[in-house]
């Protein structure tokens, strides 16, 4: 869950502001690719997956989305279309985003805290100790 904990880190704006919404890529070991932040959860995840369209690294099935806020139907749909298949947040998801998530088998975690978080669906990723 140290994740977590390098997005509040990275996230400078926020800090400043507390205000702004932000998108973070990790690789499958925790290691931190890139961050965008934007007032609009919307923004923020289609500025990070423009970046990675730039950068010529989609499709991202070999990474993590971490995202700030409350998880959408649409921010599971955009993660999808980029081929990401594991999505953290801090903030809960809609009843349809986990429809969503399921029918497109990635593993969405919502409630992400330094001791635990609520697993949604795609148990077939999570290793457990």
């Amino acid at each position: 869950l140290e994740i977590g904990e390098k997005l509040n880190a990275l996230q400078k704006n926020f800090q400043t502001t507390g205000g702004i919404h932000a998108s973070a890529l990790f690789d499958t070991t925790g290691k931190f690719i890139k961050l965008m932040e934007d007032v609009g959860r919307h923004n923020a995840l289609d500025k990070l997956i423009g970046w990675a369209f730039l950068e010529n690294t989609l499709p991202l099935q070999n990474h993590v989305l971490l995202l700030s806020g409350r998880i959408s139907f649409e921010l599971v749909q955009k993660a999808n279309m980029a081929g990401i298949r594991v999505i953290l947040a801090f903030g809960a998801p809609s009843t349809l985003a986990i429809e969503t998530a399921k029918a497109f088998d990635i593993t969405l975690i919502g409630f992400l805290k330094p001791k635990g978080f609520n697993l949604y669906t795609g148990l077939k990723r999570i290793i457990t100790p």
